[in-house]
């Protein structure tokens, strides 16, 4: 008898598998697609106001992740780390700035309905003045960019299911 119950629990186990793999999947390509929209809609904003397309950079996408997942995991929401410390601190890790004569970084954050699209992203930070000028800051040559979307986010969150985006933005 126990041969038989493990053996309907592993077959039921067998038969969830792929349809809770199937879910992440789906949710991990939005969150990609998420990613890919913010950073062509900021290229086509700043291109609207005569400024330079940025690319995209591995380093700030990474740090932005980092922050984002951080935020989503601790329940927190601010440009600070969770040890306290400064944005720029905290990207510099993976940002460094190496030989450059010049180095700068800026982070525009949001967290949203887990339904929000690109268009939607960029009109809160159009609204919000300093997000906007982030945005169309001339220096600017990179960024990077991550979302991450949490089923019951804790803390400041209230246990809502929601999207974090995290714009980081950089110049070396």
């Amino acid at each position: 008898m126990r041969v038989y119950v493990f053996a309907a629990a592993m077959l039921t186990l067998l038969a969830v598998a792929p349809a809770a793999t199937a879910r992440e999947a789906h949710r991990g390509s939005a969150l990609r697609a998420l990613e890919v929209g913010v950073m062509t809609d900021i290229n086509a904003f700043r291109r609207s106001h005569g400024l330079r397309s940025l690319r995209l950079s591995r380093t700030l996408t990474a740090a932005a992740r980092q922050h984002s997942t951080e935020m989503a995991v601790r329940g927190y929401f601010s440009h600070s780390s969770a040890d306290g410390s400064a944005f720029d601190r905290r990207i510099a890790r993976y940002y460094p700035v190496g030989q450059s004569r010049h180095w700068a970084v800026g982070e525009n954050l949001l967290w949203s309905s887990p339904t929000v699209d690109a268009g939607g992203a960029l009109q809160m930070w159009k609204d919000s003045p300093p997000h906007r000028e982030n945005m169309l800051g001339a220096r600017w040559r990179e960024i990077g960019i991550s979302a991450v979307h949490v089923l019951s986010a804790p803390g400041a969150y209230g246990g809502h299911e929601i999207t974090i985006v995290t714009a980081d933005f950089g110049v070396r």
